[in-house]
């Protein structure tokens, strides 16, 4: 791979002219397309497989033209102090309202309070039910400015008036932060390189590379039913990973010319040993992320293949424009050790030259590896202690912030008609199987009445045919309690004793209990998950550093890395801590998808820091020198671009913590914080530490097995004696 790669560079390199019209004419057709597609609605969250995803199939079938997928608004009346909604006045007011709601061209069908008794028992608080032909997302301008008018004309007449549901859903965004994120990136390269051209080239190829893939998820979210968080994720992994690439192969360019060799030679050995490791990197990254489509929920698959998508761009964009781009740059790029005009002089020839800091630090390590490794593990595992209070749930108007009407109209409904009212139950019966259907309803429905922690059970509502009837039940609890959960497996426990008497389906739906299914197909499908995609990334090591600890230990330090990481989402998002300082301004369970998504995300990252730092080791073992020493000299080589790549990519994640969705600004906190575990604690102090409490061993493979893999020449063994470097004895291992 190596010889190919270099070969690869050194074209790149030299055809210039042609690599860079490609990517611009991609990036300009990619943003053709995007500018072309016609614009993507709210994005279908369907489970397949779950109950309560098979209840809302067959709510289409048997109810068609109901608009079941449509928006919705509650709007809550709560009358002034002393008085009730049942006065005249405030009645008029009501009904005033509601039927200025229906004349909107959009609107299906709105209730009045009145007479569907949706009058709290004390007579204080009602709401008016508003159902939509389209989506949130869909709904246009003029329909959410006539809920808001409607709204406001009730409050000039005295009530107290909020809006709840996603009628009034709006488009995300990430806010100034994800600038300041690109800007503290440019900063660290600028250090790095100590030039200003050097340190344009990762962000402009980063930046060209995201181009294409967001351009190309947005052409196609219509046609594929994208959702905006898609294009975010790409957005946040491609800028991190981009950037981080180009900087490890624009620096081992620059080594290379320190020792001499020519600019395409040197580019052309930098995309064949620093390439290698992007390579293997990046599979890395894309197995943990197209292995999220094992959980079958469609749009965490979506998200992690265009996720995957953008990385692999960014991985041959680093392979050849990098290389095509430091042939214009030419001089400007300086010898690693000679800095520019803009970060001072460079060292003196005559000079002997320092240690540098990631020298001195592993020189240290090396000297005390058991008191390294034990101060990294306990403060990991101090880390991950509140990972065992993880409260899982998917964000609904109640973790809004309170200042948002949506929460406030959760909070009046709460008050009125008990905290069960937000997250009602929707019960499907089809009975088109049984002899006698109406019985089946109502025997249902005398069931579900004899459960703990049930209200309110409404009718049965069958449909024209008479064969299928929805009940509605509103709980006692609050929708992301465990009696709320306990109460929606009574339900379907009831319903298999229906089933085996009439023959008769009873499922559960609702908001809640698809929730509740979600979290238990998610936690259903961690294991797999995990066995997958780091038993596939296991292997892949194996390959790379052709030992079984190595690989091993990379895991293992993943796995402390990522639950430390959990921890402190917790810490932030469910109990608070420091919750002002990120912008949290509600705490809450923590969504249902994201612990296996950060275990699918960070594993992927992870690995990248393990391929670039331990392949250094590796190559300067496999060169002949002893292990404590490589891991001397991998640190010396690596630790410095390593830390860059670390601070980069937390930066572009942090950015993410300014976004309006709850989703993203906790995915951007997780990677952000998780990163700096694994580069700081994991690979910069628990890695060298067990490498050097391992020595030989490390690196052993046995002789059957390394016989039977493919040699990949990830050091670039092949590249020294194909130019002659052979003044050296490689060692053999």
């Amino acid at each position: 791979m190596a010889t190919f790669l270099y070969k690869l560079g050194r074209l790149s390199f030299r055809r210039r002219h042609f690599v860079a019209l490609i990517w611009v004419a991609l990036l300009t057709l990619a943003g053709v397309g995007a500018a072309s597609a016609p614009a993507a609605g709210n994005s279908s969250f369907s489970i397949p497989g779950t109950e309560a995803q098979k209840a809302f199939d067959l709510l289409e079938q048997r109810f068609p033209g109901t608009s079941a997928d449509g928006a919705t608004a509650r709007v809550v009346f709560k009358a002034p102090s002393g008085e009730k909604m049942t006065d005249p006045g405030n009645k008029a007011t009501v009904q005033d309202t509601v039927k200025e709601l229906s004349d909107g061209s959009e609107v299906v069908r709105v209730t009045d309070p009145y007479r569907a008794k949706a009058v709290s028992k004390d007579g204080t608080i009602a709401y008016a039910q508003v159902s939509y032909k389209v989506s949130g997302m869909e709904l246009d301008d003029a329909a959410k400015e006539a809920l808001k008018d409607s709204a406001q004309d009730a409050r000039k007449a005295g009530l107290t008036v909020e809006i709840g549901g996603d009628a009034l859903q709006a488009v995300p965004h990430t806010g100034s932060s994800e600038v300041i994120g690109i800007a503290v990136a440019a900063v660290v390269l600028v250090i790095t390189f100590g030039s200003l051209v050097a340190a344009g080239l990762p962000l402009l190829t980063a930046l060209i590379g995201v181009g294409i893939g967001v351009s190309a998820i947005t052409g196609l979210a219509s046609a594929l039913d994208l959702g905006s968080t898609t294009s975010t994720l790409a957005m946040m992994i491609g800028l991190a990973v981009g950037i981080d690439y180009a900087l490890f192969i624009v620096s081992r360019y620059r080594a290379e010319l320190a020792e001499g060799r020519e600019r395409e030679e040197a580019a052309g050995r930098a995309a064949g040993t620093a390439g290698s490791a992007v390579v293997f990197a990046g599979l890395t990254v894309v197995i943990a992320l197209v292995g999220l489509s094992v959980v079958n929920i469609p749009m965490l698959t979506k998200m992690g293949i265009a996720a995957a998508g953008t990385v692999a761009i960014a991985v041959l964009i680093a392979l050849t424009m990098v290389p095509a781009l430091l042939g214009y740059a030419g001089r400007k790029v300086k010898p690693m050790g000679e800095k520019g005009k803009l970060l001072g002089r460079a060292q003196k020839k005559d000079q002997p030259a320092k240690p540098n800091l990631g020298t001195r630090w592993a020189s240290f390590v090396v000297r005390r590896p058991v008191a390294v490794l034990l101060l990294g593990v306990i403060g990991l595992g101090a880390a991950a202690v509140p990972a065992a209070s993880l409260e899982l749930g998917l964000p609904d108007d109640g973790s809004q912030p309170t200042s948002t009407t949506q929460r406030r109209a959760y909070d009046l409904l709460s008050e009125g008609f008990g905290p069960g009212f937000n997250g009602p139950l929707m019960v499907v019966v089809d009975a088109k199987d049984s002899d006698d259907p109406k019985a089946v309803f109502t025997e249902t429905g005398d069931e579900i009445k004899g459960l703990k922690d049930v209200v309110t059970v409404t009718p049965a509502q069958p449909n024209k045919a008479g064969d299928t009837a929805t009940i509605t039940v509103i709980p006692g609890s609050q929708p992301s309690s465990v009696t709320t959960e306990n109460l929606v497996h009574g339900i379907r426990d009831a319903g298999a004793d229906i089933k085996a008497d009439t023959d008769a389906n009873v499922l559960v739906t609702g908001s809640t209990a698809m929730n509740i299914d979600v979290s238990e197909k998610l936690n259903d499908a961690l294991v797999p998950y995990l066995v997958l995609v780091v038993g596939l990334a296991f292997l892949l090591l194996i390959v790379v550093f052709r030992s079984i600890l190595v690989p091993l230990k990379a895991a293992l330090g993943f796995l402390l890395s990522v639950m430390a990481a959990l921890g402190a989402v917790v810490a932030v998002f469910q109990w608070g801590w420091l919750s002002g300082l990120m912008g949290v301004e509600q705490t809450g369970p923590v969504m249902s998808m994201m612990p296996i998504f950060m275990v699918g995300v960070v594993f992927g990252l992870a690995m990248d820091y393990e391929v670039f730092l331990v392949t250094r080791m590796r190559e300067a073992y496999v060169h002949g020198e002893k292990p404590a020493q490589a891991v001397v000299t991998g640190f010396r080589h690596g630790a410095r671009v390593v830390t860059a790549a670390a601070v980069i990519m937390m930066a572009v994640f942090a950015g993410f913590i300014g976004s309006s969705e709850s989703m993203v600004k906790m995915i951007g906190f997780g990677l952000a914080i998780a990163v700096f575990f694994d580069a700081f604690v994991v690979r910069m102090a628990i890695v060298p530490a067990v490498l050097a409490l391992l020595g030989r061993k490390a690196w052993w493979l046995p002789k059957w097995l390394d016989r039977a893999l493919p040699n990949v020449d990830v050091e670039g063994e092949g590249l020294r004696t194909a130019s002659g470097d052979d003044d050296r004895e490689l060692a053999r291992v």
